[in-house]
C-alpha cells in the first residue's frame, strides 16, 4: 500500500530561505527514499507503507533538532480513487499533477481555532489579529491569499492590505 504525509514544521517563514528545520525534514525524507515534494508550508512525502512509517520518527527528529517548535503531520493512502485533496500542483517536467491538501485553507482553521470563532464572526480587532497570525505563519506568501483571507474575514482586499500595512509601521 502507498502512503502519502504531509508534514510541516514552525515557525514559518514568510519570505528568504526555508528554515533550517524545514530543510532538515525534507532531507530526512528523501534519505529514507520517499518521493518528496517541498512547498513553502509543508513537504509532501510519498512511497511505501513500510518505508514512509520507519522514516516519520527521523523526519520528527531532524525537524526538532533543526529548529522546529512544532511538527504537524498527516498521513493517507496515495490511492487515486481515494478522495483528491482541493489544490493540485503541477509536478516538475509535466507529469501528473502532486496532489497537496490546502495549506491557506488549513492556517485559516488553526487561526479561528486559536481565536475561537470563525474569522467573520470577529469584531474588527480580533480580524486585526488573525491577519497579523496568519502574516507571522507565511500565509500571505501563497498565491492568491489576500483575496481567499478577505473573503474567510468578510472584508475586502483592500481592508487586509490595511491591516498587513499596520503591521509594518
Amino acid at each position: 500500500m502507498r502512503l502519502e504525509a504531509e508534514f510541516t514544521s514552525e515557525p514559518f517563514h514568510g519570505e528568504g530561505s526555508p528554515p533550517e528545520h524545514a530543510l532538515a525534514a525534507r532531507d530526512a525524507a528523501a534519505e529514507a527514499g520517499l518521493e518528496t515534494d517541498f512547498g513553502p508550508l509543508g513537504t509532501l512525502a510519498r512511497g511505501e507503507a513500510k518505508e514512509l512509517f520507519e522514516a516519520l520518527p527521523a523526519i520528527a527528529k531532524a525537524a526538532m533538532e533543526g529548529g522546529a517548535t512544532q511538527v504537524t503531520l498527516q498521513v493517507r493512502r496515495a490511492d487515486p480513487r481515494t478522495d483528491a485533496p482541493a489544490v493540485t500542483k503541477p509536478a516538475p517536467g509535466g507529469a501528473a499533477p502532486v496532489e497537496l491538501t490546502d495549506a491557506l485553507a488549513r492556517l485559516i482553521a488553526d487561526v479561528e481555532r486559536e481565536v475561537g470563532a470563525k474569522l467573520g464572526d470577529l469584531d474588527r480587532p480580533g480580524k486585526q489579529r488573525a491577519v497579523r497570525l496568519l502574516r507571522e505563519r507565511g500565509a500571505f506568501g501563497l498565491r492568491k491569499s489576500v483575496s481567499s483571507v478577505a473573503d474567510a474575514l468578510g472584508v475586502t482586499r483592500f481592508t487586509v492590505y490595511n491591516y498587513l500595512n499596520r503591521e509594518v509601521d
